[in-house]
Order: C-alpha cells, then structure tokens, then sequence
C-alpha cells in the first residue's frame, strides 16, 4: 500500500489575493482587449515573450497555470511560450509583454533532418537521439557489458496502459558491477518528465556509456561501478517525447481524458507526484493549463512506476511529519535533470521554508554547482511548485533530491551540448555518484584532486610516491556561502576503500609537502613500499579531513606491479635469464 505523508502551508495573503485575481481573469474572454501601451499579440499561433511585472507575487500566480521558462526577479521579467489568448491574459493581469521575435521564429520552423542525417537521432539535431534511438543504446549497453549493466522495465507509459501495441515502457539502465557484493549506494537520475526537454536524456545517456567505456581503465570509474549502483531513466514521459520530437513544446503526458484531442492534453507529471500534491498553490485544476496536476495524487500510470521504483531501490529514512529529518547517515542521491536556466534547485519546492536537512541538502546543491557553474537554491525561491519529483524524493523517502535545469534553452542547440552542457554536467554527475553513500556528511569535506603515482608501474620491491590535494573550497557560493576548513589530515587505502567491513581496511597516512596541514588546500604525499605486493593491478583510494571532522569524497588511482626484471648486465650476457627456458 502507498504511503502518502500530509504536510500544509499557509499561502501568504498577497499571493492569496493575486491567484484570485488570476482564476478572475481566467474567467474573462480571451479575446479581451490590449492596451495599445503593449506590443501586438502573437501573430503565429505560439510564440515566445518577455513579460514584465511589478510584484514578485505575479509570478507565483503565473506559474501556477503555465511554467514560466525564465525568471529573471532582478530585471523584473519572466520568459514565457504563449498563445495569442495566454498572450492576452498576461496583459490583463498586468504584465507588460514584449515578443522574442528571433526565438518565437525559430520555435515555428519544422523539423528538418540535416543532410546524412540517420534516422534515430530527432531532426535538425543530430546529438540527441529518439526515444527508439535511446532505448536501442541502452540495450546495446547491456549486451556488451553485461557484467555491468542491465536494463529494467519498471512500467508502461498511459499510452501503453490503453494499447500494449502503443506506446513505450520505461526503461531503467542499472550499472553495478554485478560481480562485486552489496548492498550499495544507489544514484537514481531521472529525465524527460517534461519532453520538450531535448539534452537531459542525452546526458544521462552519455553519462553511461562514459563510465561503461572507462571501467578499467580509470580507477575512479572502476571503483564506482564496482561499489555504487547508477539507476538512469532517460525517459520518464516517452509518450510526449515522441510529440516532442516533432517540433512542439509538449510538457504534460498525453492522456486523452483531460483536454481531449489537443497539444494541451495531459497532466503535467512534475506536478503529479503524491508528496505535497496540490498543497501549496504551484500547480492547476484547469486541465488545459501547462502544469495540470492531474485528477488525483500520481493518477498517471508513469507516475505511479516512477514512485514505485524509487521506494524499491531507496529505503524509507525519514519520518511522515514536515520536520522530521532523515539521519546525517542516510543514503542515496536522486536527481531530476531538466532544463533550462543553468540551476541546481533543492527542496522545498512548495513549502517557504527549508528542510530539515537544510544545511547538509544546501551544501551538496552548492557542490554540484560548482562542477557545471550554475546557480544553486532552493526550488520555491524561483517560485511555488508542488506535487514535483524533488519534493517526493526528499519528503516521502528523505534522499536528498536535486532538480538540475541544464542550459540554455529546451531545443539546447548541440554545438552548446556538446561543448558546455555535456563535460560540466558530467563532472557534476561524477560526483554524485561518488557522494552517495553518505550525502549529507562527505561534501562538507575536502575533495582529493590530481591523485597521481611518480609512476604508475613499477617492479615489485620499488618505491613509489603517493601524491593528492586536499580542497576543501569547491562550492558555488553565487547563493550563499559554504565555510571553508583548514585540511587537518590525509590518508590512502590500498585495494581495500575504508567502507568496507568484510575485510578490515587499513588506514595510511600521507603528510603534508610544505610541512603543516594549515591551510584548506593542501598537498600531501606518501612513499609506498611495494615490496610483497602481489603483481598486477592494484588500486589506491585517497581521502582529506577538514579542521571540523568532515571526510570528504574519495579518489582512486591504479598501481601495477610487475615481476623485478633480471639485471641488464645478465641479460646482456646471458639472455636466457627470465625467459622461461
């Protein structure tokens, strides 16, 4: 049976009293005048604008019947898709409306495939492939790894649940290798929630296929794969993806029951999910409205699997009231990747206030933006939403859970994909994967950067130097600020990291090059004896301290040893020497 935890928020009066004037408005013909002070309405059917507002509270009551794609609270303004009847409620309710010509023109040009374009990547966009392209390489993967990936269908799209020979499954890629005992920490990245979202799933794709070509081969690759589980839903709505695809800025699922027989058809999912659903005045009953939550909490079949996987993999680690915390020990890391507007986004999305894992959920927000450079802070800051993935995944199972909204714009183009958005949030990913065994506690430590041997193979019996640096200033402070620590200690395990208990790890200290560990980046260094170390490839996990008592993330290299090879003097005159015979 399905838990759901009640929580409430008062709706501050201003707001109260904007959204009453919004479902007012709503009410009117959408044929009421323009003021001749604006700019004409859309001549095109959807077009792109610049709405400008006076109160804050304006776009709290915006977003709660249509998603404003930018918001821009400094410059006063919000970026939004409009119809010419959106266009003419935005100036009722007083929004003064510019038309983004250049994008609203580019937003109506159809799909062209480019020349020797194939047919499994979307038209125009040779970087992002289709949903049957995707799911193609998903099981690409497991077929040639299949030590370390595996794919799971974890449940039908609605237009499967009407028609099994419709529609798509969902389909989860697990990368672990399978040969290595857990349990182990789980990262679950889930995209296309909202379809019209081109890069996510790429990213999660190429996020993949990444650490799959790398095992191995690097060592922080290997012991990833080796001691954490990746979940990856590239397609969380594929029905609407393959809308989508065709040019059009679908958002919602493509349920026929609610605005039957239209592109406004559906419910939003990001606005379907059970924590919160419908609490707090960031989403809409209308069923036409971009951000329809739906008849109920997670009515949707994709919904429903979504939130049944997440309970299967994440254990229940925190309490049903609003204030309970999950421990500092807790594990598991989820993100729901979107975009666009270049933000790491955290819980509350409905509630004004922060979680009760606050400090440690902001500190991983900021680390995370410190890898792809956007602006970290917490979701209700950009404005109310509820019934999202990121208030469920924290508030129903207290994984601390991350929206990343990637880039520039919904149709990123690949040029910019491929060059900014793909190697930032790759790193950013990179990380949280090595961040998921214990999330609130190891990014409030000292990252190990640069782990590097004075040589990386080496004859048993010879000495070899360990060297790391210890950074304990890596967060993106643009929204707050994170402390900085002095590092206070530095230590390497060999072959065995310091979680595991089955065997006993052992700890080695490395000391600092200038002398003292008194700054809060630091370099330190070991000298490894090899001598009895068995031949062949061996691995060195290195972590930091800061001042306050914070282990932080673990990085990894690999030692080979080889067999001391015969005296070059021997071998001169006596060539036999070693060769087996």
């Amino acid at each position: 049976m399905l838990r759901t935890k009640f929580v409430f928020k008062l709706v501050p009066i201003g707001l109260a009293i904007t959204m009453v004037l919004v479902l007012v408005a709503v009410a009117l013909s959408p044929t009421a005048a323009v003021s001749p002070l604006q700019s004409e309405p859309p001549s095109w059917e959807y077009q792109v604008v610049r709405a400008y507002f006076d109160d804050p509270a304006m776009v709290a009551a915006l977003a709660a019947w249509i998603e404003p794609w930018e918001v821009n609270y400094e410059a006063g303004y919000v970026v939004v898709g409009v119809t010419p009847g959106d266009y003419k409620l935005l100036t009722t309710l007083g929004f003064r409306v510019e038309v983004d010509s250049g994008l609203s023109a580019a937003l109506n040009q159809p799909r062209q495939a480019l020349p020797g374009q194939g047919g499994d990547t979307i038209p125009g966009f040779p970087c992002y492939r289709t949903v049957e392209g995707t799911f193609t390489a998903l099981q690409d993967m497991a077929s040639t790894y299949p030590q370390l990936a595996s794919v799971v269908d974890i449940g039908d799209s609605w237009e499967k649940t009407q028609d099994s020979s419709q529609g798509y499954d969902l389909l989860v890629l697990v990368l672990s290798n399978q040969n290595v005992p857990g349990p182990k920490p789980k990262l679950f990245i889930s995209s296309s929630v909202h379809p019209r979202e081109y890069a996510p799933p790429e990213l999660s794709t190429r996020f993949a296929e990444y650490l799959l070509q790398n095992y191995g081969q690097d060592a922080d690759v290997t012991w990833l794969l080796d001691y954490n589980e990746i979940h990856l839903l590239t397609f969380a709505n594929p029905d609407g993806r393959k809308q989508a695809e065709t040019g059009l800025l679908w958002r919602k699922n493509t349920n026929n029951l609610f605005c039957s027989d239209t592109d406004s058809r559906g419910v939003d999912l990001n606005r379907n999910f059970g924590f919160g659903w419908n609490c707090c005045g960031g989403s809409s009953g209308n069923v036409c409205d971009e951000t329809y939550r739906g008849p109920s909490a997670a009515s949707e079949p994709e919904t429903q699997a979504i939130q049944a996987y997440m309970r299967s993999i994440f254990p229940d680690q925190r309490g049903d009231s609003i204030n309970d915390p999950a421990p500092a020990e807790a594990t598991g890391i989820y993100l729901d990747t979107h975009s666009f507007s270049k933000l790491v986004l955290w819980p509350w999305g409905g509630y004004n206030s922060p979680t009760p894992n606050g400090e440690a959920i902001q500190t991983l927000g900021r680390k995370f933006a410190y890898f792809n450079g956007y602006t970290p802070q917490q979701a209700i800051d950009l404005y109310p939403t509820d019934g999202t993935t990121l208030d469920f995944g924290y508030g129903d199972l207290g994984v601390p859970s991350y929206t990343f909204e990637l880039g520039t714009w919904f149709f990123q183009d690949c040029q910019y994909f491929e060059g900014i958005v793909l190697p930032d949030n790759l790193a950013a990913y990179l990380y949280a994967a090595k961040a998921a065994r214990t999330p609130y506690l190891t990014p409030a430590g000292p990252d190990a950067l640069d782990v590097v041997l004075s040589s990386a193979t080496v004859s048993v019996g010879t000495p070899v130097t360990l060297t790391a640096t210890l950074d304990d200033t890596r967060f993106n402070n643009s929204n707050g600020a994170e402390p900085f620590e002095n590092i206070a200690a530095a230590e390497y395990y060999l072959d065995v990291p310091p979680w595991i208990t089955a065997t006993v790890p052992i700890s080695l200290p490395m000391a600092p090059v200038d002398g003292s560990f008194d700054q809060p980046v630091e370099v330190a260094a070991a000298t490894i004896d090899t001598t009895g170390l068995p031949l062949g490839r061996h691995i060195l996990f290195v972590r930091g301290r800061d001042a306050a008592g914070n282990w932080g993330a673990v990085s990894a290299v690999f030692l080979w040893i080889e067999e001391e090879p015969a005296p070059a003097l021997y071998q001169m005159y006596f060539p036999w020497i070693g060769a087996g015979e």
